[in-house]
């Protein structure tokens, strides 16, 4: 069997996404660490506008992957395009000019534990240097507002949150920058129901106000069914299929059976548009 030319799609890919403009572009990613192999000639497109997760088993890559598109780590081999650069290639100005062009929300947070909210969001700002502090402070109010929170909430400090608001300011910080992509790692790891449906609906909402592209990594399947546009599924190593959540639970795959075919998962999956019902299109496709 002929090898598969390195822009091809992974297998349950739609056949329509070659139409779509890519904001990420992923060609014979190989990563290894010593012998241990993470990725092997991983194949992967991010379509302009769209929510792509991305779920795999632990230690399948997800993580490492995610790392390698921001420039945080260097692939073995292959290349990862963001806008159409790559980031490995870049030098440092040129490195950063692209990173003001994405956003990206740690899984924990990571907020700076001495600073307070209003200071974790400005830091991108201030580090950037181009506005006198006050207007910093101003943009930094705004993106508060903008993630949910008040002006009361600006003052205080990581270790005064909820776990609910740790994620709020690590959005607002992620946005700070007004990026075009925003990646998410785990959003919605360790909130209750509640307050992860409402941070959903934050998501989905800030999605079509602001016409990001997202590129999420979850294991919540309610949060991947509320969200995703589509999904990709890293198994052995590769990018086993990545397509709408209907078409993956097609592919034929031992991962693939036991995330997506479980009584869990048959209940989040009862969300999805049933056929003929129309879903929401990508900002910018209406």
């Amino acid at each position: 069997m002929s090898a598969a030319p390195a822009n091809a799609n992974p297998p349950g890919a739609p056949q329509h996404a070659p139409q779509r403009t890519p904001v990420i572009e992923v060609r014979d990613l190989v990563k290894r660490f010593g012998k241990a192999v993470v990725h092997d000639h991983v194949n992967l497109d991010v379509y302009r506008g769209e929510v792509l997760s991305i779920v795999g088993g632990s230690g399948s890559g997800k993580t490492v992957l995610l790392r390698q598109i921001v420039g945080l780590e260097r692939p073995t081999s292959g290349t990862i395009k963001v806008f159409g650069e790559d980031p490995a290639r870049l030098r440092p100005a040129q490195l950063q000019a692209l990173r003001s062009r994405w956003g990206l929300q740690f899984q924990r947070g990571a907020l700076f534990s001495a600073l307070s909210v209003i200071d974790n969001i400005a830091l991108p700002l201030r580090e950037l240097r181009a506005l006198p502090d006050n207007l910093i402070c101003q943009a930094a109010l705004l993106k508060l507002q903008l993630v949910g929170l008040s002006a009361r909430d600006a003052d205080k400090m990581p270790s005064d949150l909820s776990g609910g608001m740790i994620k709020r300011v690590a959005l607002a910080r992620a946005l700070s920058l007004e990026p075009e992509l925003l990646f998410l790692d785990e959003p919605t790891a360790g909130l209750d129901p509640m307050a992860s449906d409402d941070y959903v609906a934050l998501i989905r909402e800030l999605r079509r106000e602001l016409g990001l592209t997202v590129v999420m990594i979850t294991h919540d399947l309610d949060t991947l069914v509320a969200l995703s546009d589509r999904v990709a599924v890293l198994a052995d190593h590769k990018v086993i299929a990545a397509a709408p959540i209907p078409q993956v639970v097609k592919v034929d795959h031992p991962f693939i059976r036991e995330y997506f075919l479980g009584e869990r998962a048959q209940r989040a999956l009862q969300a999805l548009p049933r056929p003929g019902q129309p879903a929401a299109p990508p900002p910018g496709e209406a």
